[in-house]
């Protein structure tokens, strides 16, 4: 039989939502765990990791960084790889090589960092005085900075810990060997399996986009791109529902009875595997998230750092939590007003607080339920329902 759109919808949310089980493992499980600074109420990444493993606690990556077989880098966005995928993209050819001067400066940073061991970024300011630049985001920054991020970004160095959020750096496990044409492409495959294990299941649309992405995880297969992501579609599972193709990995199957979705409440990351595709929430949930941190508050929807609720297999919502004078403050949106009554689910929402309190650690919670998903807005609330 062929799955239906509810059927891929479980199945996506069953597969993603595993058993809690040890940090170490949940990492591997997802293969990659994207990283954000924005703490509303934590970090991306911690908000990601508490769904999925046991007793988890804010902060308790970072801690336990230096002592878990992980890196930070880049693959199809920044954040936490396993060793095994950093080998994958390593050694890594940048596009744009650098020039002369900046290699030389470069070694030299180099030279003193594998002297010294782990490195703050201002103990090589202090040692080298690069001066200014211009900044991705128009401002300044530090020469040095931008100079270490390149050198963590070629595989010069690795990323030792984090000293109150700032990177301090070592000189890399760096892979020595050029594969060969064979052993590239072999490469090649398993980054894009790493992407459906994790994604799945995916439209054709967000798979090719989710590939492209590998231009900065892996710029020396970029030649191989397409032809990878077709020899992917030829090994991967797949059907077709509504003119939409669909993969997922050929090992599993989306009808089988292990996929069930616990009956509870979740408030997820903006950047949790189950929301990260927004062409597919779309299609499974049949309104428009948006992520709107950098949206001019005048413009928001649904706020600041919205965390999309997830009510069994259905995201019926969404909520806004910050931590106020020790305690946890939380306002809620639902695409349907009438869920903002539902018993049931006002339990399940209580529960997955208090969870979320004991996550960060705070006080009881100051909930504040909102029945409209924006009581300013009832147009645009019903734009969103519509949607």
């Amino acid at each position: 039989m062929q799955p239906t759109l509810n059927d891929l919808r479980r199945y996506g949310v069953a597969r993603s939502l595993f058993a809690p089980t040890t940090l170490m493992r949940a990492v591997k499980t997802l293969g990659f765990v994207q990283a954000d600074p924005i703490r509303a109420p934590a970090r991306a990444q911690d908000l990601i990791l508490r769904h999925r493993v046991v007793k988890y606690r804010v902060g308790d990556l970072e801690r336990r960084y230096r002592r878990l077989a992980i890196e930070e880098d880049f693959f199809v966005n920044y954040g936490f790889v396993t060793r095994n995928l950093y080998q994958l993209m390593h050694p890594r050819q940048p596009i744009k090589p650098w020039p002369a001067e900046r290699q030389r400066q470069a070694q030299e940073i180099l030279e003193f960092v594998s002297a010294r061991g782990a490195t703050h970024p201002r103990e090589v300011d202090q040692q080298f005085a690069h001066g200014k630049v211009t900044n991705w985001f128009g401002g300044t920054s530090n020469a040095s900075t931008q100079l270490l991020d390149g050198m963590h970004y070629r595989g010069m160095l690795r990323v030792s810990h984090r000293d109150k959020g700032t990177r301090v750096y070592a000189v890399s496990r760096r892979a020595a060997d050029e594969p060969d044409a064979a052993t590239a492409r072999a490469r090649m495959d398993s980054l894009i399996d790493v992407i459906v294990l994790k994604y799945a299941p995916l439209p054709a649309a967000s798979l090719g986009q989710l590939v492209r992405h590998l231009r900065h995880g892996a710029p020396q297969y970029s030649a191989d791109m397409t032809a990878a992501l077709n020899r992917a579609k030829q090994r991967l599972a797949s059907c077709s529902i509504d003119g939409i193709q669909w993969f997922w990995p050929a090992s599993e199957d989306p009808l089988s009875r292990r996929w069930q979705v616990a009956p509870l409440a979740r408030l997820l990351a903006p950047f949790d595997p189950i929301v990260w595709d927004r062409r597919r929430f779309t299609l499974f949930w049949r309104w428009a998230y948006r992520f709107e941190a950098y949206t001019p508050p005048t413009k928001r929807r649904l706020g600041y750092y919205a965390l999309p609720l997830l009510w069994h297999d259905r995201i019926v919502g969404w909520g806004n939590v910050s931590v106020r004078e020790g305690s946890l403050a939380a306002e809620f949106g639902y695409v349907d007003k009438a869920l903002a009554r539902d018993r049931t689910l006002r339990a399940a929402l209580d529960e997955e607080l208090n969870r979320l309190r004991v996550f960060l650690g705070v006080a009881a919670t100051d909930r504040r339920a909102l029945a409209n998903a924006d009581a300013r807005s009832p147009a645009m609330r019903a734009r969103i329902a519509d949607s």
